[in-house]
């Protein structure tokens, strides 16, 4: 009967996720480094145990998933719980409760290498989202139809970029808008979608969910932002096209303009040389959303 019982638990086992909290760069382990709870003192280290770990669960056939462990989030949790910051069990409860709500990723015995990438670009998409939604919260209603302005702005930003992927045609298209923000770095919001002749549409939906969402943003803030597609076809050299992004509208850029927002550094504004074998193109026209008031 207690073997019965032992392998009811193992198959109970193998079936209840788990979740593991990974501190994704050395600055955020040296920051958990300096509780005396805290096992490790070298981050080469944590990361061979950590590989182990998850390596040790997949065999075993458990489905794990792995959140970022912010340490700043970490001793917020503390202080407003009230729990003990120097503790395993704390830094277990966090682990759990930020696993339903932050950045996770699967793992499915990839290098942790490439889960650390992964990991880092689902926290950027998630905040990002998060920062273009606090925008919309409290938007008000629409000037053009009376309601929520934050869902008619989705709406229609979501209906532009399918008019935008029929209007550059057949290929794969990288699409990134930019908005920036009163303070902070700006919105930035990336999507690849493979458009196949016969009109069908192939995009992951978490990103076209961030990207519609930061180009909506930009509908109740009044910012100015911008998109750059780039399409690559069979055959042909890569095509970059751009356009403004005003009012929830998309503006088409010449062919110099497109040159010089895709030649330039975001960040530190200097020219960036151009990449040899790329056309780049003025923007096509993109019909506005129905029901839309041109501005």
């Amino acid at each position: 009967m207690s073997a019965r019982r032992g392998g009811y638990r193992r198959v109970l086992h193998a079936e209840a996720p788990t979740v593991v909290g990974l501190l994704l760069d050395d600055r955020d382990f040296t920051a958990m480094a300096g509780y005396r709870s805290f096992p490790f003192t070298d981050y080469r280290q944590y990361l061979h145990g950590m590989a182990g770990l998850l390596r040790h669960l997949h065999a075993r056939g458990t489905h794990i998933a792995v959140t970022l462990f912010d340490p700043d989030s970490y001793a917020d949790y503390c202080s407003t719980t009230r729990r003990p910051p120097d503790s395993h069990t704390t830094r277990a409860r966090y682990t759990a409760e930020v696993g339903t709500t932050g950045a996770t990723v699967g793992y499915t015995g990839q290098p942790l290498s490439l889960l650390r990438v992964e990991l880092a670009r689902e926290a950027d998409r998630r905040a990002t989202w998060e920062r273009a939604g606090d925008a919309l919260v409290d938007a008000g209603p629409c000037p053009d139809c009376g309601h929520d302005l934050a869902h008619c702005a989705f709406d229609r930003a979501s209906h532009t970029l399918l008019q935008l992927v029929e209007a550059v045609g057949p290929g794969t298209h990288h699409v990134v808008c930019s908005l920036p923000t009163e303070d902070g770095p700006p919105l930035l919001a990336a999507l690849h979608v493979d458009a196949g002749a016969d009109g069908e549409i192939h995009l992951a939906e978490p990103d076209a969910l961030v990207l519609c969402t930061v180009m909506a943003s930009g509908t109740v803030t009044a910012r100015t932002g911008g998109i750059v597609l780039r399409t690559t076809a069979d055959g042909e050299p890569d095509t970059v096209r751009g356009w403004s992004l005003r009012g929830g509208l998309l503006h088409p850029l010449t062919e110099a303009e497109v040159f010089d927002a895709y030649c330039t550094d975001t960040v530190t504004g200097e020219p960036v040389p151009p990449e040899p074998g790329v056309r780049y193109r003025a923007g096509i026209p993109v019909p506005p959303p129905p029901g839309r008031r041109h501005r």
